[in-house]
């Protein structure tokens, strides 16, 4: 048996609970909780008239019905925007049931309880509501051109506009060295909106005892509904307690906190003194929960015979839907990561948000990232198309050197802290991507194409986590950390680390997240960054305790601390085996007791002897018990990097088109579970698939979602999505105790513009819209 498990692949240890039907989620709780479901607008922008409840009033089973002007003081407000920006100069946020106007189809206007949800669902198809009809904006195009608007004091319908400029060495703006550049290129280029779609909405329970208020939410993000839930109904803080059960997905949809369902079921809660319970239908979440992805970018570019990159300068428009939320975080994710792996002579970017009368958009897995990408990596291979050089030999000729790190890219990312990469080696990467593809042996022909995408991914955003790690008298390790999970693997990776740290066989520890009961100071699962921040946190509270561990054994068996080591739970002197004693037996010493429970117990009472009299059974600054808790708050994020490849087929007919194989190399800094984060990439270029060939929010010019539903939003089927060939490079972060970077989302980020790359290799035609359809792809070919 082993302890030293970090870099080991280790299987899963939530999969046996999760695959044998014993997962705990949202839906299982609350069997005899009332039941709640929403009247939500079907009207893309209109005024409300009237709200006539009267006809639901005689449904047997209903409870309450509660409209706008039933909310009192904070919970009426519009909920908060949860991330100002100097540039957000006309941040909206949503009401949590809708004031007067509606500003897209789904979104909240009566809320009802019943005795169960089809009484709730015939309630409120009861319920009458007037509406005025007012022009609908949709799309970016009308929203940037139309003059309706989607909120009356908003201008042109821009919420936030930013610029960051880069300049030259010599001082020179983009523009300028755009103009005097030997080679320029100026195109356009469109991404889709898509949404997240996890296989769990969302959902609420609420009870309240007439003291205490216990929330239980489909979240990411546990601790801050927590905060929100009290802030907006009054309540002392720990008067609050906000739980995650199991989270079949989330991707991003459920980092937004509060939704108004968050809100308005544990305030009914309170009003009714009942348990409370909502769960999302799948409808329900394409039309009221959010999307991310839509863009349109302008690209102009200079560079040299080589391909050297001298001057960039980008203008996005970013569709944002109807409110704001989560702030204009996607956006400056797109501005900032766009530069991936290149050293790029200056840059400008500029991007305006904009509001539509759709869904709202909020980060869903990549956050901006696969449209930074689609666009660097368009960009490098219509320079390479122009210059007639291998696409490869492009990006060759602009990486980021490893003897350049830490490397200052000149720009603020989303955490308003520097963008300065940690470290990394884009060369061997693309040496190892080349090799594991056969890039150099590829023979093109009509039909069959090769595409390469690059990539760097900020991870492990600030500001904390922590971790709490408690060894019991049974010897087992007891692990807590408030960030959340949605199917990570955290139960496992969290597991290692802590077997690692404390010589602990992995069998033994026991991992809690996302419950504020056990840790109420966290700031959520998003950005990957669990492993960085709370892998370090928990990491650094292990150190804590296996130093007094040490401390107390040494004691015991009359050793210096310095010469003890713990195997397997147990704690001895190095080079004299006989000389140990279990951890459980340290930890029962390290909580005197006036009360002995069990036989075990009893070597820590009053009169088991050995003690010392001439100090207090509880030392000054210490405290009883063998655990420990620790923060850690990352100075910047770090920055992993990947690289993917694909070869791709087309049918001459039909004009489908199928992936024959998918290489990635990527680097998360020191891997924690190799397996574990093939698992995250393979997931990741799924999504991504999804995203490049399939996934698209369709909206007619009314504002009506015309694909809302699983028969009509299109997916890839497993039978789509190819093997997938996985390296790894390793080069560690030095800016955090396990030299570890995030891998969440990275296997998302690069794909759309890795089959871009590989179809118009195939077709000899410029793709530059995403996803790409075969009706799409004919239309092409016929120059329509």
């Amino acid at each position: 048996m082993t302890t030293r498990l970090f870099g080991e692949r280790v299987a899963r240890k939530e999969d046996p609970r999760l695959l044998t039907g014993q997962g705990r989620y949202l839906d299982d709780l609350g069997r005899d909780a009332l039941a709640v479901a929403f009247v939500r607008s079907p009207h893309a922008h209109a005024r409300i008239l009237d709200i006539d409840v009267s006809g639901a009033l005689d449904v047997e089973g209903l409870v309450a019905v509660y409209t706008w002007e039933d909310l009192p003081g904070r919970v009426a407000e519009p909920l908060p925007l949860l991330i100002p920006h100097p540039a957000l100069t006309h941040g909206r946020t949503a009401y949590p049931l809708a004031r007067e106007v509606v500003r897209h189809v789904g979104e909240p206007v009566v809320m009802v309880v019943a005795q169960d949800r089809y009484l709730a669902e015939d309630a409120c198809a009861l319920i009458r509501v007037d509406y005025e009809l007012l022009k609908p904006v949709v799309g970016i195009e009308e929203a940037v051109h139309s003059a309706a608007l989607v909120h009356e004091d908003v201008p042109g319908n821009v919420g936030a506009h930013l610029v960051q400029e880069v300049p030259s060495r010599s001082g020179q703006s983009a523009r300028e060295v755009i103009e005097t550049a030997p080679h320029t290129l100026a195109f356009r280029l469109d991404i889709e909106r898509s949404a997240c779609t996890p296989l769990e909405g969302r959902g609420v329970h609420a009870r309240w005892d007439g003291t205490d208020l216990r929330v239980h939410s489909s979240t990411q993000t546990s601790t801050s509904v927590r905060m929100a839930v009290a802030a907006k109904l009054g309540l002392p803080l720990p008067n609050v307690e906000v739980i995650a059960p199991d989270v079949g997905g989330g991707f991003g949809v459920k980092i937004v906190h509060p939704w108004p369902e968050e809100i308005l079921v544990p305030w009914a809660a309170m009003l009714l003194n009942r348990e409370l319970k909502w769960t999302e239908d799948r409808r329900e979440h394409f039309i009221s929960s959010a999307h991310e992805r839509g863009q349109v970018q302008f690209v102009r570019v200079g560079f040299d015979d080589a391909g050297h990159v001298l001057g960039l300068e980008v203008t996005i428009l970013h569709d944002h839907g109807a409110y704001m939320p989560y702030g204009i975080i996607v956006p400056i994710v797109t501005s900032t990561q766009l530069l991936g792996p290149y050293k790029i002579g200056s840059y400008r970017v500029e991007f305006s948000s904009i509001y539509t009368n759709t869904v709202q958009v909020t980060p869903y897995r990549g956050a901006g990232r696969p449209q930074g990408v689609f666009c660097m990596e368009r960009t490098m291979d219509k320079i390479a198309a122009y210059l007639g050089r291998d696409r490869t030999e492009v990006r060759a000729a602009n990486f980021i050197q490893p003897s350049e790190f830490p490397y200052d890219q000149g720009m603020i990312f989303q955490d308003g802290r520097p963008l300065i990469y940690d470290s990394g080696d884009y060369p061997a990467m693309l040496a190892k991507l080349k090799e594991l593809i056969g890039w150099d042996s590829f023979v093109p022909r009509k039909g069959l194409g090769i595409g390469i995408g690059c990539y760097v991914e900020g991870t492990g955003v600030g500001p904390y986590e922590g971790g709490h790690v408690q060894i019991t008298s049974d010897g087992r390790v007891h692990v807590s950390t408030g960030l959340t999970s949605q199917g990570q693997g955290h139960e496992t990776v969290f597991a290692q680390i802590a077997a690692t740290e404390l010589g602990v066989p992995i069998e033994r520890i026991s991992v809690v997240t996302g419950d504020t009961r056990r840790f109420g100071y966290a700031v959520g699962t998003f950005a990957s960054r669990a492993a960085v921040v709370s892998g370090n946190a928990i990491a650094l509270a292990c150190r804590k305790v296996r130093e007094k561990a040490l401390r107390i054994a040494a004691e015991a068996l009359e050793a210096d601390p310095a010469d003890l080591e713990i195997t397997d739970g147990l704690v001895h002197v190095v080079g004299a085996p006989g000389a140990s004693i279990p951890l459980s037996t340290v930890a029962v010493l390290s909580n005197p007791l006036r009360y002995s429970f069990d036989a075990e117990t009893a070597r820590a009472g009053q009169f088991a002897g050995g003690a010392s009299f001439d100090r207090p059974p509880v030392a000054e600054g210490e405290e009883p018990g063998l655990e420990g808790r620790d923060y850690y708050s990352p100075l910047r994020s770090t920055f992993a990097a990947g690289m993917h490849a694909a070869i791709v087929e087309t049918d001459p007919d039909t004009a489908e088109i199928r992936i024959l194989r998918y290489a990635v190399v990527h680097d998360c800094g020191r891997l924690i579970n190799p397996m574990i984060v093939e698992g995250q990439i393979h997931g990741g270029v799924a999504q991504g698939v999804g995203g490049a060939l399939y996934e698209r929010m369709v909206y007619d010019s009314h504002g009506q979602l015309l694909n809302a539903s699983f028969m009509d939003f299109l997916m890839p089927y497993a039978t789509e999505i190819p093997h997938i060939e996985t390296g790894h490079l390793e080069t560690p972060s030095p800016l955090n105790p396990l030299g570890i970077k995030g891998a969440g989302e990275a296997g998302v980020i690069p794909v759309a513009a890795v089959i871009a790359s590989a179809v118009e290799d195939a077709e000899g035609l410029p793709i530059d819209r995403m996803p790409i359809s075969p009706s799409e792809l004919f239309h092409l070919r016929s120059g329509r």
